[in-house]
């Protein structure tokens, strides 16, 4: 249960003063449903102004908060022009201010003739005359005025103005209780933070670097701790040791010898398999290092020990594509394999249903479908989760609960990240990484050219084709951006004019598309049917076409390194030669040119997700905002790089030796929790 005092921070932001229906919408837009959120949607930059007596005291370019006296109004002769009202100074200087549209309404009332009023703005200069164009602010008293020295600007939707979010986060402050302190006391006098209250209120006043440094810190702080009762509560839970005797392993024919890293992380697997305590690990692999195999030897260890296993994949198409590997590799040890997908119906999905019910399937691969109600296992031993960071942990959570007792879990990733970040994101877990390409796999030849050489690549891809080879052609798709619909436009603009030239040999695939059209059209080029893949990055993980060798991504400057890797990854999976084509626009800044650099330098994964850290130092997490869960909304990367040690050791320190939850920091740190929304981590303990 939420304690008490949190409950004015999750009041609706419906009960603060000027929220009625029409203002609820843009609020929604923006995730502001309730007081906390308002709390947290710190402002993006600050303007600072400065009081001068005269204008001569300042500089063109330059925000100012000046008394001026009205002298005239002169409005345009055509409706479209200006309105102005000229002022001048205490020196007699003269300025414009400068109105248009219905804003000159709003300077007839405020500035009348002859008074004196107090204007902040920003200076200008047009033919020779100073102005102030739309000024921020007129007040009739220096006092109103000199409020507006610092202020706060914010993410805003439709229909929100900087004033009205101001004054809702003004009221929100105002209902935020003392809470008592959660952090360590050494840390927190090292590092001289406000308390919790205070940072906030400092945060949305000015540039203050210890309140923000304060507030990621608790965010940091609130996810290794959940992660570390997460962990704690799986070691307390009873497991089964599943030891397998390598009967069903010794018959699998692999096309190729295991790597080092493979086999290294074979043994850390079947090691911790054999505990009581459940595994939790997680297996990094770079693209094609060979992921799978390793997954299929952990589930033949439990099929070996009389268990079943089962792997969870994001969408039905990786689904189907991990069921086809799987059922090929494991032929020969006569292990039972089945497909279980939402669309599954009828008496197909009875079978199955009974099947890991009498324990007579050995393996099942299927969507979240595999962990409904409805789905019992005989005996469910390992599960292992594909693309782990597109499931929520209450999603793992319930799939672990399907077993007679906690089955082992196996996390899987195509993401290399940086060391670093490892801890933020799976700090609950063990890792084992696949830092090796399988003997055979070719280099990808990576190039990069210019957007205006489209009629070359165009043709080219055209002589790519007559060798019976297929393509994909990637268009960005920047998601949470204002101009989403132009991207989506460009990738339809893309796949009509590559289908004018090319016919019904090209398909287009993204994200807004119904599930069932985005599978058909995958499926379709996966068969060979089509040669051309036009698509969004909805095409980053998981399609494995090995007779697509050429991949083209338009206007490559605008991914991140992390995500051009993972789609340069798509190619290279048979035994011909691939290459990948970045197009570069015209406009390239100096990060553009060093990520594309780095691109034609490297292959390896791990370097290059330590080098989009360094190049990037904010922004989305490596390719997480792609799937929807960023997994930190305050701390930005250098304050997570730099502050989540501190926050894991103190996180530990409070479940290890200082009695966890229970003691009196512990029933602080309960309200962070709650706070944060971290409050996974208190329901994995018993009673919650």
């Amino acid at each position: 249960m939420r304690p008490d005092e949190l409950n004015p921070l999750f009041a609706e932001t419906d009960g603060l003063d000027g929220v009625g229906p029409k203002l609820k919408k843009p609020l929604e837009k923006l995730g502001l449903t309730r007081v906390r959120d308002l709390l947290y949607h710190l402002p993006e930059r600050f303007v600072v102004r400065r009081a001068v007596h005269d204008l001569d005291e300042a500089q063109v370019g330059e925000q100012v908060v000046v008394a001026l006296t009205v002298t005239e109004h002169r409005a345009s002769r055509s409706q479209r022009g200006p309105y102005r009202v000229l002022a001048s100074d205490a020196k007699g200087n003269v300025c414009a201010l400068t109105y248009f549209g219905r804003a000159s309404y709003t300077a007839k009332k405020q500035l009348p003739v002859g008074e004196k009023r107090w204007v902040a703005g920003r200076l200008d200069q047009y033919d020779q005359m100073l102005q102030i164009v739309h000024p921020d602010h007129v007040s009739e008293t220096s006092d109103g005025a000199m409020g507006k020295m610092v202020e706060p600007i914010y993410r805003l939707s439709e229909g929100l103005t900087q004033p009205r979010v101001a004054s809702l986060v003004e009221q929100s402050l105002a209902r935020a209780p003392e809470l008592p302190e959660w952090i360590e006391p050494t840390t927190f006098d090292r590092e001289g933070w406000p308390a919790w209250r205070d940072a906030l209120v400092l945060a949305h006043r000015g540039e203050n670097a210890k309140a923000r440094d304060r507030l990621a810190y608790d965010e940091l702080f609130a996810n290794a701790l959940a992660l570390m009762l997460v962990r704690q509560s799986n070691k307390a839970r009873k497991g089964q040791a599943l030891q397998g005797d390598g009967h069903l392993r010794d018959k699998l024919q692999l096309p190729f010898p295991l790597t080092g890293a493979q086999v290294r992380s074979n043994a850390e697997i079947a090691g911790d398999m054999a505990q009581a305590s459940p595994m939790l690990r997680l297996l990094q692999g770079d693209v094609g290092a060979g992921k799978t195999v390793v997954a299929l030897e952990a589930m033949l260890v439990a099929v070996e020990a009389g268990a079943q296993a089962a792997l969870l994949a994001p969408t039905e198409l990786l689904a189907r594509q991990h069921f086809e590997t799987l059922r090929k590799l494991a032929a020969p040890t006569g292990v039972e394999t089945a497909l279980l997908t939402g669309r599954d119906k009828g008496k197909a999905r009875e079978s199955i249903l009974m099947g890991l019910l009498d324990g007579s399937i050995d393996i099942v691969v299927g969507t979240h479908a595999i962990f409904q109600q409805s789905v019992s296992y005989k005996n469910l031993g390992l599960v292992v989760i594909d693309e782990q960071h597109r499931f929520g942990v209450s999603q793992r959570l319930m799939l672990t609960q399907k077993g007679k007792v906690t089955p082992h879990t196996l996390a899987m990733t195509a993401t290399p990240i940086p060391r670093s970040l490892v801890l933020a994101q799976y700090g609950e877990m063990e890792v084992s990484r696949l830092d090796e390409l399988p003997p055979g796999r070719q280099a990808i030849d990576t190039r990069v050219l210019p957007l205006d050489r489209l009629d070359d690549i165009v043709a080219a891809v055209g002589r790519h084709l007559e060798t019976g080879q297929q393509a994909y052609w990637v268009c960005p798709m920047v998601r949470d951006s204002e101009n989403m619909d132009d991207d989506l436009a460009a990738a339809e603009a893309r796949y009509a004019a590559l289908r004018e030239r090319f016919g019904d040999d090209v398909v287009l695939v993204h994200g807004q598309l119904a599930p069932e059209l985005k599978d058909s059209g995958m499926a379709r080029f996966a068969a060979g049917e089509a040669k051309v893949l036009v698509a969004t990055t909805v095409i980053e993980v998981g399609v494995d076409v090995p007779n697509a060798t050429l991949m083209v991504i338009e206007q490559a400057e605008r991914f991140g390194l992390a995500q051009l890797h993972q789609l340069r990854g798509r190619v290279g999976r048979g035994s011909e030669k691939s290459t990948c084509l970045l197009l570069r626009g015209n406009e390239l800044s100096e990060t553009g040119k060093q990520r594309l650099a780095l691109m034609r330098e490297t292959q390896d994964g791990f370097r290059l997700a330590e080098e989009d850290l360094a190049l990037r130092g904010g922004g989305e997490l490596l390719g997480t905002r792609q799937s929807g869960d960023e997994a930190f909304n305050i701390a930005s990367l250098e304050q997570i790089t730099r502050l989540l040690p501190v926050a894991n050791a103190d996180a530990k320190l409070l479940v290890e030796q200082e009695g966890g939850l229970e003691s009196e920091r512990g029933k602080a740190a309960r309200l962070v929790l709650y706070l944060l929304e971290r409050d996974w981590g208190v329901q994995t303990l018993r009673g919650g």
